[in-house]
């Protein structure tokens, strides 16, 4: 896609119901959404012309912004069909695809019950999150600064787009070290997930990964249990603290822009892109595509 920015992209956006030109598709300067953080969003790849998982990520997108306090103002079949209209328009087979729900701009302070709720989908082509050579020898990671926050602090169970404001901060300041991406401790000082996917570790064949009290249990995360247990794989979802990670062989973050991504370190531990890993970044791209 080069240098082209966002905003001038080509094609339709679907918005609030009917789709517009891809330039058109603005909002005003004062949406609270913008303001306040009031908005929820999805994460979703389409393989072959068919959007993985379509409708958990759609349940999702409700369930996300019931927890922030608004309603969507589609039902579950109109968003999905939203998005695969969106997707057909655009004339993609793979592709990224993002919903967005807002609140809008008849009142500008904290309080704001009485705004409209926006919905939004783009679809655009959006390659591997990863370089794709780094990507198979394994990516690196430093360890964040800041640190995924207790429950009782944030709505963790919605995708919320506020939450994601230290998951930048933590990206950046990972890459200007020379880092790939960052792994996020929560604020117990427990091991919590990258900046945009969750994390697994291996040891003995058997797969570790955190709990996720505190953060999303992603669709993605899911989805790869779902393929370790076919292959028989142990899974223990358990507290994992910092320096448990020298004692694991193999480490992989999932989401929907990571994939399956091995990662070779993180800060001062490191790992092998071992044959678990491969093979369930493998069993993840057979999974993905259509029948």
């Amino acid at each position: 896609m080069g240098e082209q920015s966002y905003d001038s992209l080509e094609g339709v956006i679907w918005f609030d119901g009917k789709l517009v030109p891809w330039a058109d598709a603005n909002v005003h300067v004062l949406t609270h959404g913008l303001h306040y953080a009031s908005a929820v969003f999805e994460g979703q790849r389409a393989y072959g012309g068919e959007i993985f998982k379509l409708t958990e990520h759609s349940e999702r997108l409700l369930n996300s912004a019931k927890i922030l306090g608004f309603e969507i103002p589609y039902s579950l079949e109109e968003i999905d069909d939203a998005n695969r209209e969106v997707l057909d328009v655009q004339g993609y087979t793979d592709a990224y695809v993002r919903p967005i729900a807002w609140r809008g701009s008849e009142m500008m302070g904290v309080s704001a019950q009485k705004n409209t709720i926006h919905l939004a989908i783009a679809a655009w082509q959006w390659p591997s999150y990863f370089d794709p050579a780094e990507r198979l020898k394994g990516i690196r990671l430093d360890i964040a600064e800041y640190r995924r926050p207790d429950p009782i602090t944030i709505p963790c169970k919605s995708k919320a787009a506020g939450l994601y404001m230290i998951c930048t901060l933590s990206k950046h300041a990972a890459e200007a070290k020379g880092y790939a991406d960052a792994m996020m401790l929560d604020w117990r000082g427990r091991v919590a997930e990258a900046t945009g996917a969750n994390v697994f570790f291996v040891k003995d064949g058997v797969l570790h990964t955190p709990d996720p009290d505190c953060f999303l249990d992603g669709i993605t995360r899911r989805t790869v249990m779902d393929l370790a247990e076919r292959r028989q794989v142990e899974i223990v979802e358990r507290a994992i603290m910092p320096d448990e990670m020298a004692d694991f062989e193999q480490c992989f973050i999932t989401g929907t822009a990571a994939e399956v991504t091995p990662v070779s370190e993180i800060g001062p531990y490191n790992f092998e892109v071992g044959d678990l890993s491969k093979a369930l970044m493998e069993d993840y791209m057979s999974e993905v595509q259509p029948a």
